[in-house]
């Protein structure tokens, strides 16, 4: 909800300002001291307030009066934020702020009040339970179209010889068909035949333990138990009826463990095969009940789509061929959730069956699903908003703010998280780790969905479906968390969110906090320019980059930027004759400073850039980004702890006094061109914090790698040791790499074997799970003597090995291993290559991924696969 988030966004403000070094305004000790009293408060209270709109419509008064409230306050502080700044004047007490604040203190002071009033009403309240007759399975007759595979998996796991009681929970978001694949289960012949009692309950999240037992009991046996008998005795009489017969219970949308524990004890064990199915949208929840069962449900591919299509709308009869093509467009968009395909084809069995009529629903397929039936699509779907706790649904929400299909890259959505401020902090947790969690708790409540994974299984690319991002521009506009701007601009937005589909529109958000741009064409620069800086005076999270291919287009000068002093998140794509201003250091909040350009010559950053106090992330995508030398003289010498990625750096002077202003770096991006820089390379060893490094370098010799000492905390190491003269002497380096203790991803650019050989050592690279060798000249020779060497290696990748003569046998004996890419190798490690696929599966029964690939590479892609390496 936009008010928890505001609520959260002040407070770190307000923390921020305290625990800052350097911080451009002081507060009032008492101000700050009631304001915080009053934001903990309402934190409190909207985590047990349940609101009587949260299913309406119409945003909830009182939430919308804690938000405009709490944007007041933000307002008032940043502004006098800003202003200080700009002026350059030392930190006085300033009467009109003072007084400014007082005035938005007093107004939350009194919706204090209020809410305290209401206070106790609202942790008690329940919404009411649904009716008896709305659980029955047999209201609505349904068809289950999918896969025949889950079906007969889940059958196989009913009708088994395995006599223990079994839960069965069947698990996947909202609308996807579990209900309907229970229900089909339920009614099947063979499940009739085989079960005594088959019995039906609706757990739903506000589930009530008595009035499910009553009715389980009812469905089995047909007594309705109406009188006043307590829980306790309501489940003994269940546990009676149900003992010594086989039963099969199917409990459906079930929300939370605490639903089964308090009445798991009334079905018994009977060891005759008794089944309980359990149908939920939670992942966790699943592997709480039986994580050895799970039936995990996933989107219809293209022929089950466009079956459950054909039989909604034409029943038994075929589709015409005049409209074969416009339906499979439609059934297409619908993106394989049943619940869209079966609520679209419901519309279309009453439609007229033309062709000019089914290409105006397709126009508008998302707003009419969401829409029909008296929007039962989106109830359905808003439940699993509703039920997110509070911290999670600023996060939910933010995912519409990215086009239709849009692959949203992980790393980029955590940084966009941390800079808008709703994440709550937690003791001992950095945001980005909180930030990962929160991600993969809406992937575990089926809410965002997985798109791609990393080499070492980590979630790398992620989407929604496009009818959650309905539901989440829906609940956004009504809570106004963001807004949407297309081709037709209203006359004044006041959301602090805005999503840009259109240029030269940046001079009307006077009020906006974040602004993401989402068109294609190139913005001008009146787009850019500095009468707009004015405007967007209290700018947090600018994200506007416009790239095709890997060539990046001319856009805002940094000079004009860096006039933003309140932001905290800045993507942009810069202009190629851009440069750093010395003024970088009035960005007091600055988090992530991420340039997009393809600059021809250096980009030097001043040495003010070493204040920067709150700068979390600075990635420079070009790699011609060169960094001074910090001023060991300077007064005010600045640790910059907060700093954990810096990328596309060139010729950094790695010395004592660098490491000891970034000690808590986690990710390094660094190219040496210089011979000079030979020395800084012993000064890795020092960050001990250290996770990804990815060093290139172009020295005359190689021998500076022998003198290398990298941290045992990496996990991820990209090694590009190319050199003038004489390539890099791999198998003295290798050694010392494969000691890492926690090294999980190495891929190696380039270099030499000399003598034609690599000779595994036990012991050695323990907790590889990603190996990638590109370009490495002279191997001929691997020798693996044990598959110990690598007992954790998940993928092996080979690119341009001409000379290698085969992968070692002992690799296929790895159990992990799940993939081997071979690029431009030789038939014999190819060869090789399918006799390990075929031993592999001869050992463990599973078959490995083999991708072998020949072709010539174009220039295009060269770029890309090179861009592709080096981002980790």
């Amino acid at each position: 909800m936009a008010a928890y988030g505001a609520l959260v966004s002040l407070l770190n403000i307000i923390e921020t300002l305290e625990k800052h070094p350097s911080p451009p305004i002081s507060i009032n000790e008492k101000q700050v001291q009631s304001l915080t009293q009053t934001i903990t408060f309402l934190q409190d209270f909207l985590d047990c307030y349940i609101s009587p709109f949260a299913e309406s419509h119409e945003a909830d008064p009182l939430e919308r009066r804690i938000t405009d409230a709490v944007y007041a306050a933000e307002d008032v502080i940043e502004s006098h934020i800003v202003d200080q700044i700009h002026s350059g004047s030392t930190i006085v007490a300033d009467h009109e702020f003072y007084h400014s604040l007082q005035k938005v203190i007093e107004e939350m002071d009194q919706i204090n009040k209020e809410v305290k009033s209401i206070a106790v009403e609202a942790q008690t309240k329940q919404n009411p339970v649904a009716a008896l007759a709305a659980s029955s399975p047999t209201v609505k007759e349904s068809v289950f179209v999918g896969s025949d595979e889950v079906f007969h998996d889940v059958l196989d796991k009913l009708t088994s010889h395995q006599l223990n009681r079994q839960i069965i929970p069947i698990t996947g978001m909202g609308g996807i068909g579990k209900t309907t694949l229970a229900m089909s289960l339920f009614e099947n012949a063979l499940v009739k035949e085989h079960f005594d009692i088959r019995a039906w309950t609706t757990i739903s999240r506000t589930y009530n333990v008595r009035e499910t037992l009553r009715e389980v009991l009812f469905r089995a046996s047909g007594r309705d138990s109406s009188s006043d008998l307590s829980e306790d005795k309501l489940g003994q009489e269940l546990y009676q009826f149900l003992f010594d017969r086989r039963y099969l219970v199917i409990m459906d949308d079930m929300w939370s463990i605490e639903a089964w524990e308090k009445i798991k004890f009334f079905f018994p064990d009977n060891q005759n095969g008794s089944r309980i199915i359990v149908t939920t949208r939670l992942s966790d929840l699943s592997s709480q009940l039986n994580e050895s069962s799970i039936i995990g449900m996933k989107l219809l591919d293209k022929a089950s789509s466009w079956d459950l299509f054909c039989k909604t709308v034409f029943g038994k009869e075929s589709c015409p061929i005049e409209l074969e093509n416009i339906g499979k467009n439609i059934v297409a968009n619908c993106k394989g959730l049943p619940l869209s395909i079966a609520t679209i084809g419901g519309l279309l069995v009453k439609s007229e069956r033309a062709k000019e009529c089914w290409e105006r629903i397709e126009q508008n397929l998302n707003s009419i699903v969401i829409n029909s039936n008296d929007g039962f699509c989106l109830k359905i779907l808003r439940m699993s908003y509703i039920l997110l706790p509070n911290y999670l649904k600023p996060c939910f929400l933010y995912m519409g703010v990215f086009k239709e299909d849009y692959r949203i890259r992980v790393s980029m959505l955590v940084k966009l998280w941390v800079s808008e401020g709703f994440l709550k902090p937690r003791s001992g947790k950095c945001l980005e780790t909180l930030a990962r969690e929160y991600l993969m708790e809406l992937v575990d409540r089926n809410l965002v969905l997985v798109d791609e994974l990393g080499s070492i299984g980590n979630v790398k690319y992620c989407k929604i479906h496009d009818l959650l991002r309905e539901l989440c521009l829906k609940e956004a506009e009504k809570e106004r968390f963001y807004h949407v701007i297309g081709d037709d601009p209203p006359a004044s937005i006041s959301e602090r969110r805005v999503v840009l589909k259109t240029a030269g529109l940046l001079g009307s958000l006077s009020h906006t906090r974040s602004i993401i741009c989402e068109y294609e064409e190139t913005a001008s620069e009146d787009e850019t320019a500095s009468e707009d800086d004015k405007v967007l005076r209290l700018l947090r999270t600018f994200s506007a980059y416009v790239y095709r291919g890997y060539v990046f287009y001319n856009g805002c000068f940094l000079e004009n930027v860096f006039e933003l002093v309140n932001s905290r998140y800045l993507s942009i794509s810069v202009h190629r004759e851009s440069r750093f201003s010395s003024s970088i250091d009035l960005l007091w909040n600055l988090q992530s400073l991420i340039i997009y350009s393809y600059i021809p010559k250096y980009c030097h950053a001043p040495n003010e850039i070493w204040k920067l106090h709150q700068l979390r992330h600075l990635e420079f995508v070009a790699n011609k980004l060169i960094l001074p030398n910090p001023a060991s003289e300077d007064s005010e010498i600045v640790i910059m702890e907060n700093l954990q990625t810096l990328k596309g750096v060139e010729d950094l002077l790695l010395n004592e006094e660098v490491v000891k202003r970034i000690p808590n770096v986690k990710k390094l991006h660094l190219t040496f061109h210089s011979d000079q820089m030979e020395g800084c390379l012993s000064y890795l060893q020092c960050f001990s914090k250290l996770e990804s490094l990815s060093c290139t370098t172009f020295f005359q010799s190689g021998d500076v790698w022998m003198r290398i000492n990298f941290p045992n905390s990496i996990k991820k190491l990209v090694v590009r040791p190319r050199s003038v003269t004489h390539g890099i002497e791999l198998e003295d380096i290798l050694p010392k790499i494969g000691s890492l203790p926690l090294l999980e991803k190495f891929i190696l650019i380039e270099g030499v074997f000399t003598t034609g050989k690599w000779e595994t050592i036990e012991g050695q690279f323990q907790k590889l799970k990603f190996l990638k060798f590109l370009a490495c000249r002279g191997l001929v020779n691997w020798i693996v003597s044990d598959s110990s060497h690598f007992p954790l290696l998940q993928k092996l990748c080979l690119y341009r090995l001409f000379k290698l003569e085969e992968i070692p046998s002992e690799v296929g004996e790895i159990a992990t291993l799940k993939s081997i890419s071979l690029y431009q190798c030789s038939k014999a490690v190819v060869v090789s290559a399918k006799k390990i696929v075929e031993n592999h599966e001869d050992l463990y029964g599973e078959q490995l991924d083999l991708h072998v690939s020949n072709w010539k590479m174009p220039k295009t892609v060269k770029a890309e696969l090179a861009q592709n390496v080096l981002e980790m």
